[in-house]
């Protein structure tokens, strides 16, 4: 039975607008961007195409960084075709090629003048990026609290041990294993979101790490992925919306395995068959750090969540113009399915 994934290959982070698309859609035949200022009409031929092939082949849904209400892309990997908004194009995809879209509607937009919107859009999500980024400098305050408490003999025997757990008597796989960049979440005008149970529900084997912040749980993933493709196997590794350089979860589908980082904001906890907690904090650092320096901690965590929820807020702000532009726009079903049409006859049978 054909499967249904979602996850994001782009965020909003403390190093601005990360995009990962091209490590999930290497040699592709196809990249069909779609181009239009609407956000809603891109999003409404993604979802067409989606129904349309859904049913017969595995389809890989790309959520939006902007909010909930829309989509990025949909992947076809079977077939080697993507189908993107123009927001994610870049010059290294194979096979691309752009669709106009607005060729296809009767409404005129030549004389819709957006870049004043667009200029304003532009500024607040700079500001964004500007909070998200003081907002991890106040954080790696908080890492060098635990840093200085850490095990680190500890630490490193934890990751030998886990790795050979889960790979001593798994046969080697022959064959050069790739790895895929991703997110299982970002912060968007709808605040910080993520879908960690849609992407745990595909899994048998889920591991839920819990810790502070410098206590290895990026270093411990960093290590399972390399171990892994060691052993030949392909991984999906999902990095940190507001730290792209920190790894957040890292899995194995041809072992059903995952393990992720289980904090907030993202915090979850097993309650299932499979399902298991590892603690950082309880295994690598020295017994009662918290209480040491309970009165700096909650200061430092205090200032941090004080510029994420800024960066949020102009992220929302950016969000309520894009509503208004998307109020110019109209479309008809007829011409929906035109454009629909003209994509399917793009891609390969």
């Amino acid at each position: 039975m054909p499967s249904k994934i979602g996850y994001y290959v782009s965020g909003n982070t403390a190093e601005g607008f990360v995009n990962f698309l091209s490590t999930n859609t290497p040699n592709f035949h196809h990249h069909i961007i779609l181009k239009h200022p609407s956000n809603k009409i891109k999003t409404t031929i993604i979802n067409e195409i989606i129904k349309k092939y859904e049913s017969d082949h595995d389809i890989e849904v790309l959520y939006s960084s902007i909010g909930k209400e829309y989509l990025e892309g949909v992947i076809i990997r079977d077939k080697k075709v993507a189908i993107i908004d123009e927001k994610i194009a870049t010059a290294d995809l194979s096979g691309s090629f752009e669709i106009d879209l607005s060729l296809f509607f009767a409404q005129d937009i030549t004389n819709i003048d957006l870049s004043t919107d667009i200029n304003k859009i532009t500024q607040l999500t700079q500001n964004a990026y500007d909070n998200f980024r003081t907002g991890l400098k106040v954080h790696d305050d908080l890492e060098e609290v635990y840093i200085k408490e850490m095990n680190f003999d500890a630490a490193n025997k934890l990751a030998d041990e886990f790795i050979d757990t889960l790979l001593k008597y798994v046969p080697k796989q022959n064959k050069e294993a790739t790895v895929v960049h991703r997110l299982f979440g970002t912060n968007t005008r709808d605040g910080v979101v993520n879908v960690v149970p849609e992407i745990l529900s595909q899994l048998s084997k889920k591991y839920f790490i819990k810790g502070r912040a410098g206590t290895g749980k990026s270093t411990l993933m960093k290590k399972i992925t390399a171990a892994a493709q060691e052993h030949g196997f392909d991984v999906e590794l999902y990095h940190c919306s507001f730290d792209p350089n920190s790894a957040d979860m890292v899995l194995i589908r041809d072992l059903e395995f995952c393990i992720f980082d289980s904090t907030d904001p993202h915090e979850f906890f097993p309650n299932g068959p499979g399902e298991e907690e590892i603690d950082m904090y309880e295994k690598t650092v020295t017994p009662c750090t918290d209480e040491k320096y309970e009165k700096e901690i909650t200061e430092i965590n205090s200032r941090y969540k004080s510029y994420m929820k800024k960066g949020v807020v102009e992220l929302k702000a950016a969000g309520d113009i894009i509503n208004k532009i998307e109020q110019k726009f109209t479309m008809d079903p007829r011409e929906i399915e035109k454009i629909t049409s003209f994509i399917s006859g793009k891609i390969i049978e």
